[in-house]
């Protein structure tokens, strides 16, 4: 077993600029020093990780994108036998139940709702930070 490392790069898959800026922000306010590789497109994620371009420790998904949408991704990830491990958090703008259970039905590890203001990210991010990198142990990677 191990915890996501500060090697393994962490992927964003979201199409909206502004979120990926704050988010980053946010991860550099916490200090993490992980790579962060962005997909802008479901599509592009799938490519990402299927070429073996990016070989994340976690992958933070949106779910409302145009085209291949996060809920669809997400299918496609957890039901690949080789890239189903990587522990996938939904971190969105919707707080909708029937996203939330279809979410865990389809193998997310976690399911975050974005917040509304930068210091309400920041503070999310520090305990996503604390919990996925310092606390959870995962399966290594073969």
């Amino acid at each position: 077993m191990f915890q996501v490392n500060q090697g393994q790069p962490i992927l964003i898959v979201d199409d909206n600029d502004d979120d990926v800026e704050a988010a980053l922000r946010a991860f550099k306010r916490t200090n993490l020093k992980n790579k962060i590789v962005r997909a802008a497109t479901g599509a592009e994620a799938i490519a990402m990780l299927r070429e073996r371009k990016v070989q994340p420790g976690l992958i933070l998904l949106d779910l409302n994108m145009p085209g291949l949408d996060g809920r669809r991704v997400l299918a496609i990830l957890k039901g690949d036998d080789e890239l189903r491990k990587i522990p996938i958090v939904v971190l969105t703008t919707s707080a909708d139940e029937r996203d939330i259970d279809e979410c865990y039905q389809l193998g997310a590890n976690t399911y975050i709702q974005k917040p509304v203001d930068l210091d309400g990210l920041f503070a999310a991010v520090q305990r996503l930070k604390d919990y996925w990198f310092e606390i959870a142990l995962l399966p290594r990677e073969r």
